[in-house]
């Protein structure tokens, strides 16, 4: 059974989420109409993050804007282990330096035994820049900027936090450690997507918004391949000091950090609660749209803990009605603040992902797909029935089952250093790494 801690947490967690909720069906915003047109991602009671793009911890952050006609925006996390050099024979040199100097190698669970000092070059070294230009005083931007053109490409997790659609952040303290953490244990370039919130801008708004991220990505590394592919014979009033295209502004079209260290065909999605259904809806369009993605190629997901719900209950849905943080009632509050008025159906093909006729491809075109469930979580046996129909047809879709734990374990702010949400991001990394490893260095049990 949970802690007398956590049960404690879970009843004042309630209390303070079913007021807000209430509050938002009962007191309709004065403005809906002005924020309506552009959106919110985040509420004056989260508690952010700030971004910092040097590498605190292991992980630099950077958060972006990308669509000017709404809030969406996203927060980057790139991990110190995009400085290694991408030459597997400079990484033995680097070893064979760094035990010759005694340096105390860091264990990373499931991945490389050692993050590797890498010899500090022009090339590679960190650096502070501003208007792309290296400084060494107190002003302008003192993060991490990429100037080489080899560097090691990372796969991109592309994360979708929770909050029932209607709560969280991307930049919120407890998604910002999921995030590093995610990073660390993965290898891999996490980017956290903000997307807009109900009740001011209800379904499909968020689903739409997951999309606009992977197109985004897209769009990204056709223009970074592009400034490759010009190179020299681009104006110098056209291209930034790292050869990348500038608008007429002299602001660079492409994301350094991405176009530098991001592998987009190699591309996990990664859900969390209400997360876990947008990932699943862009699985599905990213394999309807094919080609039109490319070079974004979704290879693997991660839904943890699902937001399904459905008219007919499960046999977990009766026994843990009353489960503890996200219980039924207040997770059916949250789906009428989501779905428009007029569409209010728990067997929405956003909410149930068991009705038929649901729409999308064939399950078998479906990505290998992951499914993370907690022991006492009411919503645990519609995730799992739907792990089953994907294993039936012939889908890799694992579901890890952890014992004595409740909704978002590995997620929830007080949650997020207990052993279980520890172990839940290595397993995680485990069966994640079978998809985005490079060809003849797969990972293995």
């Amino acid at each position: 059974m949970p802690s007398v801690a956590v049960k404690l947490y879970s009843v004042f967690f309630k209390l303070i989420l079913k007021r807000r909720l209430q509050n938002r069906i009962q007191n309709p915003n004065s403005n809906d109409q002005i924020i309506t047109s552009f959106g919110v991602t985040s509420r004056p009671e989260e508690t952010i993050a700030p971004a910092n793009p040097s590498f605190t911890d292991g992980v630099a952050t950077k958060d972006i804007h990308i669509d000017p006609s709404s809030s969406l925006s996203i927060r980057i996390f790139l991990p110190d282990t995009c400085l290694a050099s991408p030459d597997p024979d400079v990484d033995k040199v680097n070893r064979s330096v760094n035990a010759v100097g005694n340096a105390a190698p860091r264990r990373y669970s499931y991945g490389s035994v050692e993050a590797y000092n890498v010899a500090a070059t022009p090339s590679n070294r960190r650096v502070s820049y501003c208007n792309g230009f290296s400084t060494d005083d107190g002003g302008g931007y003192r993060g991490y900027s990429p100037f080489s053109r080899r560097c090691r490409k990372l796969p991109v997790m592309v994360q979708f936090h929770g909050g029932g659609f209607v709560a969280g952040s991307c930049d919120s303290v407890a998604n910002d450690v999921f995030c590093r953490r995610i990073a660390k244990v993965c290898d891999v370039i996490v980017v956290a997507v903000g997307y807009r919130l109900a009740p001011e801008n209800r379904y499909p708004a968020a689903f739409e918004d997951g999309m606009k991220v992977l197109h985004w990505l897209a769009k990204q590394a056709n223009l970074a391949e592009c400034g490759k592919s010009v190179g020299k014979n681009v104006d110098s009033r056209k291209a930034d000091v790292q050869g990348h295209i500038v608008d007429a502004f002299g602001a660079s079209l492409v994301e350094p950090w991405l176009a530098a260290h991001g592998d987009p065909s190699r591309c996990v999605l990664l859900g969390a609660s209400c997360g876990a259904n947008i990932a699943d809806y862009v699985a599905r369009k990213s394999v309807e749209s094919g080609t039109l993605l490319a070079p974004v190629k979704v290879v693997a997901q991660v839904l943890m803990y699902p937001f399904f719900i459905g008219n007919t209950p499960t046999h977990s849905e009766i026994k843990l009605s009353n489960s503890y943080f996200f219980d039924k009632a207040m997770s059916i509050l949250a789906w009428r603040l989501f779905l428009p008025e007029d569409e209010f159906n728990l067997d929405h093909p956003a909410a149930n992902p068991l009705i038929p006729n649901r729409g999308g491809p064939p399950l078998k075109r479906m990505p290998p797909t992951l499914t993370v469930v907690a022991e006492h979580d009411w919503m645990r046996d519609r995730a799992i029935a739907y792990a089953q129909d994907l294993k039936k047809v012939n889908v890799d879709a694992p579901v890890l089952d952890y014992k004595d734990c409740v909704h978002e374990f590995a997620t929830l702010d007080m949650l997020l250093r207990t052993p279980e949400a520890q172990a839940c991001a290595e397993d995680i990394a485990i069966w994640v790494k079978k998809y985005i490893s490079l060809r003849g260095h797969e990972f293995s049990y």
